[in-house]
This record gives structure tokens, C-alpha cells and sequence, in this order.
């Protein structure tokens, strides 16, 4: 039986930039750094998860869909926040780009979308309490 998602590989063109953006302005953590038969095996992950993320070289554009509509086109990962709009001033003055000034109301709870160095789009939610 299947019992986890191990990594989701998010595609970029500068593994140290990514890095970077991922751990100094995003405030995920690197967890594994390795060279390998492939390349450099990149990964960082929301602290306290077990889910990672891969940060694979690859042209730009690679990850990208066909048909980005800003502010309806979600991104390639979810993160999740129990307070958005806090994290977004603090993301926000770190340097992290938002497509929209402020976080924004929607049916499920709060939302916006902030973009990697690649353009990768990252959406952060966070969901409506009962």
C-alpha cells in the first residue's frame, strides 16, 4: 500500500538561487544536498513536514502551464498558513513577489500567489475556520 507523498519536484534553473528563495525568503528548510549519478539531489521542506520538495534543473518554463491567467491559474504548490495575512507581511519584506498588494477573501478562506525567481507560482492559503 501506498502511505506517503515523499517529494513533489518543483523545476528551476539555478539550484542555489532556488535555495535561496526556498530557504531565506520563503522559510522552508534544506533538507537533503547531495551529489548524485543524476546531479545535484536538492531538496527543502515546510519544517515539521515529511513531505519534500525537489529542486530540479531544468529549462525555464518547464513546470510552467500552458495557459497562466493571473490570479486564477493556482500554482505549482500549496502551502498552508493559520494566519495568511500575517505571513504575507512577513514574506512580503523578505522580498517575496505577490501577484496582488494584499491577501485576498475567497469561498474556502484567504489566498494569494507569490512567484519563485523561475516564475514557478507558489499559492498560499489559508482555510476557513467552522
Amino acid at each position: 500500500m501506498l502511505t506517503n507523498v515523499m517529494y513533489v519536484t518543483i523545476y528551476v534553473t539555478d539550484q542555489d538561487r532556488a535555495l535561496r528563495f526556498y530557504t531565506d525568503q520563503l522559510g522552508l528548510e534544506k533538507r537533503v544536498d547531495a551529489e548524485g549519478p543524476d546531479g545535484r539531489f536538492l531538496t527543502v521542506a515546510v519544517p515539521g513536514s515529511p513531505l519534500e520538495f525537489v529542486l530540479w534543473p531544468h529549462p525555464a518554463a518547464a513546470g510552467q502551464p500552458a495557459d497562466v491567467r493571473p490570479g486564477t491559474t493556482p500554482g505549482v504548490v500549496f502551502l498552508e498558513s493559520d494566519d495568511l495575512r500575517k505571513d504575507f507581511t512577513l514574506l512580503r519584506d523578505r522580498g517575496v513577489p505577490f501577484d496582488k498588494p494584499e491577501p485576498e477573501d475567497y469561498a474556502f478562506g484567504v489566498r494569494i500567489e507569490a512567484t519563485d525567481p523561475d516564475g514557478n507560482r507558489i499559492s498560499l492559503r489559508q482555510r476557513s475556520r467552522p
